[in-house]
């Protein structure tokens, strides 16, 4: 939520931006509804609506920026509400919280906030819904910004309550995130990782090695050695113009899929495996690179949507991919000894995402994490069971928190007892980047890199390399 602001002049004119708020609303409708993914789904309905490209950009704005800051909103809400908000109809809420978006962090006319979110509230609850959003919103349109947050400050209940409110995370998210920073020393920077998390990231760009070549006007990005960001404007004709060899990836993506392909040189006839390849990001890249090295390349998701993307992500390179179905764990394990590196993406909580998933924020709690660090430490398992002698792991999470990252991979250190080694991922990642990366030591003393947000532009995204014993 921004600070005290002068008073916001009128769009002109307002009632264009109508469509797009439509779609914003029944983007949050169908997030917390069905469970939807707002990254998926607010794409095909602004296709769907036809929106210009400034009404799109205010329903992604919208969307996106009201998901990310909804607990605030709802603390905001249920103060001036007079209720908690669990005790107000669902589709009024969500009208509300876009309102709240538009009142306290945009410089949208107050009034126009306020009757477009009344008339969404109108069409989903009637009259009654109409009048109580009304009286909400205009309550919540009478204070700043900066008074709203002061009001909060006073409510809170501790010092992370507060810091949570003020930068829109869960506190066991907070807390999660000081954690995994203190282990390298840095929990000094834990509001600048939760400010980096409220800000719509850049687009970033993949030209796949060796197929692909980037843009003369394209900006490079700083570690990725085929990374670029165009200068605006729409990706899709540059994508559809490298037929598949041009795509849509984050920066920390393609770096965790080189810390396994260039950890040591390649050699010709090796057989690799990416167990949980959806949607197929990394894959292509692990594809362009066993291309160019004389490698094999077989991938495996067992979620049939997510195995198609799989297939489509890797159609732009001339390797075939065979695209299994299957449980990782299973489909590893009847493969011992077979494979000379095996990426583990493993499923998580997301939480290294959340500038691109604002949503999972709110979506996850901590009894999540002891059911995916189980999963997480079973794949870790049978994926160093698939490993010939020699071959190499890379266990990926787009998550920071330290009982998916560390715990995991100190358990299977455990459980292998002296088979596997750890390699040292700061110092792959260091000779396959650009420019030097800042990835201090962890305080355990692994080899573990841990890409940030705040530090590194990229999702945190976390690295581990474990090498079985000849």
């Amino acid at each position: 939520m921004s600070g005290p602001h002068p008073r916001r002049r009128a769009r002109s004119p307002h009632t264009r931006a109508q469509p797009a708020r439509h779609v914003a609303y029944e983007t949050l409708r169908a997030v917390h509804e069905s469970d939807a993914y707002a990254n998926l789904l607010l794409p095909r309905a602004i296709g769907r609506a036809g929106l210009a490209p400034a009404d799109a950009a205010l329903a992604t704005e919208l969307a996106y920026g009201t998901l990310r800051k909804q607990g605030t909103y709802d603390a905001v809400i249920a103060a001036a509400a007079e209720r908690s908000v669990d005790r107000i109809d669902p589709a009024v809420l969500d009208a509300l919280r876009l309102g709240a978006h538009q009142l306290l962090s945009t410089r949208v006319a107050s009034h126009a906030a306020v009757n477009e979110s009344v008339a969404l509230a109108r069409e989903a609850a009637g009259a009654g819904g109409a009048g109580f959003a009304n009286a909400v919103l205009r309550r919540v349109s009478r204070d700043t910004p900066g008074e709203w947050m002061a009001r909060l400050d006073a409510q809170a209940r501790s010092d992370d309550e507060r810091l949570g409110l003020r930068h829109a995370h869960p506190v066991w998210v907070l807390r999660a995130f000081r954690r995994a920073l203190a282990a390298e020393g840095r929990a000094d920077e834990l509001e600048a990782l939760l400010d980096a998390d409220n800000r719509s990231p850049a687009v970033t760009m993949a030209a796949l090695p060796g197929l692909a070549r980037i843009p003369d006007a394209a900006e490079r990005t700083a570690y990725s050695p085929f990374g670029f960001r165009l200068g605006g404007g729409d990706p899709e004709p540059v994508i559809a113009a490298a037929a598949g060899a041009v795509r849509v990836q984050d920066e920390g993506s393609q770096l965790a899929a080189l810390a396994l392909s260039r950890c040591l040189p390649v050699r010709a006839g090796e057989r690799w495996l990416d167990l949980c390849a959806g949607p197929g990001g990394k894959t292509a890249v692990l594809a362009a690179e066993a291309l160019a090295g004389g490698a094999s390349l077989e991938a495996n998701e067992p979620v049939p949507a997510r195995a198609a993307l799989v297939r489509g992500s890797v159609a732009g390179v001339p390797l075939d991919v065979p695209v299994t179905e299957e449980d990782g764990r299973s489909r590893a394990t009847r493969s011992p000894g077979r494979y000379d590196r095996v990426l583990v993406d493993a499923p998580c909580t997301g939480l290294g995402a959340l500038r691109r998933r604002p949503e999972a924020r709110w979506r996850k709690q901590p009894s999540d994490v002891a059911a995916l660090a189980a999963l997480q430490g079973e794949l870790l398992d049978a994926a160093l069971t698939a490993l010939a002698p020699g071959g190499i792991v890379a266990y990926v999470t787009c998550s920071p928190h330290l009982a998916e990252t560390a715990a995991v991979v100190a358990d299977a250190a455990r459980a292998w007892d002296g088979r596997v080694q750890e390699l040292d991922a700061r110092a792959v990642l260091h000779g396959a980047a650009r420019h030097p990366i800042d990835l201090p030591t962890p305080r355990d003393g692994s080899g573990r890199a841990q890409l940030w947000p705040h530090r590194h532009g990229s999702d945190a995204m976390s690295i581990t390399l474990l090498r079985r014993d000849p």
